[in-house]
């Protein structure tokens, strides 16, 4: 199943759980949901830049923030982005 697949049948918050839990080894911790929905839609508004919060004891480059970028490379988010671009979100 896609991701499109995903969001149609459970939408976006049950795929992109299913994805960060499934599609990563070691599972990403579901606390990056907020951090990955923020990198989605700012990426997707072409916001790639932007710094999105990270949850507690997560860091990146020993700051609490991570550029739209960064998490939507680590987390292969980019059909996420994609599928966002589309419906205007």
């Amino acid at each position: 199943m896609n991701t499109a697949d995903m969001i149609e049948h459970g939408g976006h918050a049950a795929a992109l759980a299913w994805h960060l839990q499934h599609n990563h080894y070691p599972p990403v911790p579901l606390r990056m949901i907020p951090a990955c929905r923020a990198a989605i839609a700012a990426a997707a508004a072409g916001d790639w830049d932007t710094l999105a919060a990270l949850p507690d004891g997560v860091t990146y480059q020993g700051r609490n923030t991570a550029p739209v970028w960064a998490i939507i490379e680590a987390h292969h988010l980019a059909p996420f982005v994609d599928d966002a671009a589309e419906v205007g979100a």
